[in-house]
């Protein structure tokens, strides 16, 4: 059993900063665990725009707090995100973020994270393992 909560990691390797700056992230489970899945808590900055495109990862996104324009750039179409609602991006959608005031998510990927990804100049996260480096302790 693993208990930990998300003051626990503050300051440690799962906690990530983009180097865009447009958010960070509080990795709470990592592949390491061996789950299946990770799961994160992230903040995106207000008044920020972040692109992204997970090409190999699956996520599930749950709104705890903040307000968000999700735009899908598949289609072009817009969403208002809000507390207790949730984006799955189950065809690998490339979109855009934009947070109109300081905004917490929870986010659920698989495969998961190892802890080390940061979004690529396309918006990606590449697909790491646990073989690639990641401490297993």
């Amino acid at each position: 059993m693993i208990v930990r909560s998300f003051s626990d990691i503050e300051g440690t390797d799962r906690h990530v900063k983009s180097r865009s700056g447009t958010w960070e992230s509080k990795r709470i489970v990592l592949a390491r665990e061996r789950a299946g899945f990770s799961l994160h808590e992230t903040t995106v900055y207000a008044g920020t725009e972040t692109f992204m495109w997970y090409a190999h990862h699956v996520e599930a996104v749950l709104c705890v707090e903040g307000e968000s324009e999700l735009t899908n750039e598949e289609t072009g179409e817009k969403h208002w995100l809000t507390p207790g609602t949730m984006y799955l991006l189950d065809g690998h959608e490339r979109h855009t973020l934009r947070p109109r005031t300081d905004s917490r998510y929870i986010c659920v990927f698989n495969p998961p994270m190892t802890g080390r990804e940061d979004h690529d100049e396309n918006g990606t996260y590449p697909l790491l393992t646990d073989a690639e480096g990641a401490d297993t302790a």
